[in-house]
């Protein structure tokens, strides 16, 4: 039996695996060895997380949102 949330975590998952295979394995096959596609993959992932813009949180990366949360929640942390 599952714990509350997990189907939302699979959910995400899911998606995120259905996007990786539709952007990379599908569109830039066929492949010649495992390497290209690990190769491919961790671009992707770069890709994904620092240099894609994402229109609900401002037209910036994920990753630069993450290090303004975390910078917040230290300040925070250091004012308590």
């Amino acid at each position: 039996m599952g714990s509350v949330g997990e189907s939302y975590d699979n959910a995400l998952a899911e998606t995120i695996d259905g996007l990786y295979k539709t952007e990379v394995i599908r569109r830039c096959g066929p492949w010649r060895t495992v390497e290209a596609i690990e190769f491919a993959t961790l671009e992707w992932v770069d890709w994904f997380n620092h240099r894609r813009l994402l229109e609900p949180i401002g037209n910036i990366p994920p990753a630069e949102t993450e290090a303004r949360y975390d910078a917040q929640t230290e300040d925070v942390a250091m004012a308590a």
